[in-house]
């Protein structure tokens, strides 16, 4: 992605996930060791420099233009070509190929940053007046589509950056709860926590670009969610801009007073309305933090003593086992890199009878003294389960790397390298097979197309029925056919996931990506339901079209892209 300009581009990014600045690299022999195991030629395939991202001319009228500068102020509507291309995707795969190919033909025809909830509303009004299609924009990390700019209906879309919208708007340290405006990043927003003791602990890979605002509207799961509970499970108040008005939920602990307003935003995509500002429960923050390493004989005997964890009350706050394609693709990179310690560990777990060794990573966070207590309790019931040993090494090299992944992504989209990741989660009594089934539909959809791909997965968050699993795929780029690739995967292990009894996401949300399946996962009165709420919300379906709620049959302005997923 490239870096807003002006004074409504509130984002640092760059061309990848860097934004511009150094960051971690795939190192030579790691590279080296991909692109022969995938059929990799040598030689680069840069991105194109940003003047040459094609865009359309915007097609923002000037009654809506003059409109939005009353609204937040001229120097806050920004139509450089710099902002635009910067609004104009997300981070998945297809994003990156289509922008880096020098496709910015989707970018939003005006960047509109409003600094308060009363400029989110007065933008709104002027939209739905209008009628100028609104995609919210925070982080602009989703990878499912969420904040692609798609007009439907209507003759023109602006992407509302909620970068100016960055405040901690008040504390509460007796309660531990925190209120943030929406577009305060993850990252931000636990150092101004970090200040006075506490943490919310919520990590997730986009930690360093995503912003609150964005955890809630896609029901963001971190990395110790395990321990500290999924944004869903902290979200205790909030307030959304929506074109009928303000859906205003306050702060409180629990409640029986009906359905839950604040369980009918959170998760919504922005799709009803903007979030512009959420209250959270926060905690102490931990004095300790020990991570350590075990390894399985197999995945599934991994999966049986993570089961037995969680249902035990015993589950660390950090759980995730590796598949043995997982770990051989983890292990084999470190060893290219240099990596003497993966070396090693390998020759020792062969030495230890496992072959094909499915790694776990476990962690707990807290005082020092139930550190100690969590982690040996957990400890004896993983060795119980066949678990062996690894010590800290592994750990500690998991939090050291656990937010590089985005990085080494750029890297491998150079070196010619489709990468791509998705996830789903299900019941314990399916996993298994979800397990299989996907990875072999996968397989065999990419070798379809000519390519051996490698494909790993891991178990990324337990619960005491069930757990996610987390695919990541690597194959040889199909020149020039490269989103036909990818969306003809993508369709494939959609299907088998649905067909498995897996959710079709876990934690990236629906976005556009994930539309053709819902109703398989919530059925056509759930979605009608949907389609009631936002007819309410957004009488004129300004809230970013095609994301969540499904087109009415025969309505969708893009068919052609429908049918592409399925």
């Amino acid at each position: 992605m490239l870096p807003a300009t002006g004074a409504a581009g509130t984002s640092e990014r760059g061309w990848g996930w860097g934004g511009g600045r150094a960051g971690p690299r795939l190192s030579a022999g790691a590279r080296d060791v991909l692109r022969r195991a995938l059929g990799v030629a040598t030689g680069l395939a840069p991105p194109v420099p940003l003047e040459q991202i094609e865009v359309r001319a915007s097609a923002l009228s000037d009654r809506a233009r003059e409109g939005l500068i009353r609204a937040v102020g001229a120097e806050h509507v920004d139509e450089d070509h710099r902002a635009r291309v910067a609004h104009a995707a997300g981070q998945s795969y297809e994003d990156l190929v289509r922008l880096r190919g020098g496709d910015g033909r989707g970018a939003p025809d005006a960047v509109v940053a409003p600094g308060s909830r009363e400029e989110v509303a007065a933008a709104l009004a002027v939209c739905r007046e209008e009628e100028v299609a609104v995609v919210p924009f925070g982080g602009g990390t989703s990878v499912v589509g969420g904040v692609e700019p798609g007009r439907g209906r209507f003759p023109a879309v602006v992407s509302l950056d909620l970068g100016r919208l960055d405040r901690l708007v008040a504390l509460d340290e007796r309660s531990l709860t925190a209120t943030f405006e929406a577009g305060i990043s993850g990252r931000r927003a636990e150092a101004l926590l970090d200040a006075r003791g506490l943490t919310l602990g919520h990590f997730p890979q986009s930690f360093e670009h995503a912003t609150i605002g964005g955890y809630v509207a896609t029901r963001s799961a971190g990395q110790a969610s395990a321990g500290y509970g999924r944004v869903d499970d902290l979200v205790l108040g909030l307030r959304c801009a929506t074109p009928a008005g303000e859906v205003r939920a306050r702060p409180i602990p629990a409640s029986a007073a009906g359905p839950s307003l604040v369980e009918l935003i959170v998760g919504s995509e922005g799709a009803l309305g903007v979030i512009t500002e959420a209250t959270l429960a926060v905690r102490r923050r931990p004095t300790a933090r020990r991570y350590e390493g075990f390894s399985f004989a197999s995945f599934e005997a991994g999966a049986e003593a993570l089961r037995a964890l969680a249902q035990a009350g015993a589950a660390p706050d950090v759980a995730r086992l590796s598949d043995a394609g997982e770990t051989s693709l983890a292990l084999t990179q470190a060893a290219a890199g240099g990596g003497l310690g993966a070396r090693a560990l390998r020759r020792y777990l062969r030495l230890r009878g496992q072959r094909r060794p499915c790694l776990a990573i476990v962690g707990w966070e807290d005082v020092e003294g139930e550190v100690s207590r969590r982690g040996a309790r957990s400890t004896r019931l993983l060795r119980a389960a066949g678990g062996l040993a690894l010590g800290p090494r592994p750990g500690h090299a998991w939090a050291r790397g656990r937010f590089e992944g985005p990085y080494l992504r750029d890297d491998l989209l150079d070196a010619g390298i489709l990468v791509e990741t998705f996830e789903t989660a299900t019941t314990w009594d399916r996993l298994a097979e979800l397990h299989r089934s996907v990875g072999a539909t996968l397989t065999g959809a990419l070798a379809a197309r000519g390519a051996t791909p490698l494909i790993g997965c891991h178990v990324s968050h337990v619960y005491r029925s069930g757990a996610s699993l987390y695919f990541t795929v690597l194959a040889r780029q199909e020149r020039g056919c490269e989103l036909e690739q990818w969306r003809a995967a993508k369709v494939a292990a959609s299907e088998a996931i649905v067909a498995g009894g897996g959710t079709i996401t876990h934690h990236h949300a629906v976005g556009s990506v994930h539309l053709p399946w819902l109703s398989a996962e919530v059925g056509e009165l759930g979605v009608e339901a949907l389609r009631a709420v936002k007819a309410r919300l957004d009488p004129t379906g300004i809230m970013n079209p095609g994301k969540l709620v499904p087109w009415e049959e025969g309505s969708s302005p893009e068919p052609a892209r429908r049918e592409l997923r399925g």
